[in-house]
């Protein structure tokens, strides 16, 4: 992947590049990152330096839980340290041990509801360093867990910039994007009906929709890195954070998607979309698009187009 660049329009009307810097203490870049989490990676923060006892003999930076209930572990440096990947993923051997009290402690900060459905699957960890090395890139497409990679910059008037530079989808459960992967059909365990448990084998994509879902996939996997990962309830494409969630609904021969999109920018339109603030829902998005045919999708298009260029 390419560097993020930054250009100001100066005096004479050229572009001049804003160059970016590195944090002046590592404790800033996490206060500033742990206050503002679930905007900037869509993880629901729960602890800083949490300790992991007296066998694991460490202290993780900042502990949080994603959108999609996936327990997240997040790690910093202030410059480029390729023992920052070596050491979040140690801590997971703590996570895999400490089941109970991660719950624990999801329930005093987060909640009964959020405790109760977390997904110990896929444990994500995200590693937020100045750089990260070839080396790095090319391990974390090695390992089995699910691992992020984000570069930060700071610039001048308090901006500060997140980029996603590597990443692993973790597990054989979670897939890659489909144009590096081939697809029978089979989304894991995302229910055909989006509210009762999934009966054997609803694992598979409704027959009536699968000619539907794999154009669908094909325009959600048209924008570059995105990653689709099989959840339990709904199919997540995601970069940092969701963009899209996708739920079946069979007996309507109908497939719900959930954009990261505001719904006030968009003209809703009755049976087609729908602002989703306020209404619980499967998935994360605010807007839901529904859609029953490919001339739906079509129509579809620039809404999805408008989601992955703002994410």
């Amino acid at each position: 992947m390419t560097d993020l660049k930054l250009f100001r329009v100066d005096s004479d009307g050229r572009d001049a590049e804003v160059r970016g810097s590195t944090a002046a203490l590592e404790r800033d870049l996490q206060r500033r990152i742990e206050a503002s989490m679930k905007e900037m990676l869509g993880i629901r923060f729960l602890a800083s330096e949490y300790p992991t006892g007296p066998w694991h003999q460490g202290r993780i930076d900042s502990l949080g839980l994603d959108e999609n209930g996936i327990p997240a572990l997040i790690e910093y440096k202030k410059g480029s340290d390729s023992g920052v990947l070596s050491q979040a993923v140690s801590y997971l051997s703590w996570l895999d041990s400490a089941h109970h009290e991660f719950e624990a402690l999801v329930r005093k900060v987060l909640g009964a509801e959020a405790a109760e459905s977390i997904d110990w699957r896929r444990p994500r960890v995200v590693c937020i360093a100045a750089g990260f090395s070839h080396h790095d890139r090319v391990a974390v497409q090695r390992l089995p867990e699910r691992i992020d990679l984000v570069r930060y910059r700071v610039f001048e008037g308090g901006l500060l910039s997140l980029l996603l530079v590597g990443a692993s989808p973790g597990s054989p459960a979670a897939s890659a994007s489909r144009r590096n992967r081939e697809r029978d059909m089979a989304v894991g365990s995302a229910p055909t009906a989006p509210v009762t448990p999934p009966p054997a084998g609803a694992g598979l994509v409704p027959e009536c929709l699968r000619d539907l879902y794999a154009k669908l996939d094909d325009t959600l996997t048209a924008w570059g890195e995105v990653e689709v990962a099989t959840l339990r309830h709904y199919i997540a494409y995601r970069r940092l954070m969701n963009v899209a969630s996708v739920i079946f609904r069979p007996k309507h021969e109908a497939i719900l998607v959930y954009l990261r999109l505001d719904p006030d920018s968009v003209a809703l339109e009755e049976g087609f979309t729908r602002d989703m603030r306020g209404i619980g829902h499967l998935g994360t998005g605010d807007l839901e698009v529904r859609l029953a045919s490919a001339a739906d999708l079509e129509k579809a298009g620039p809404l999805i187009r408008r989601a992955f260029e703002a994410a």
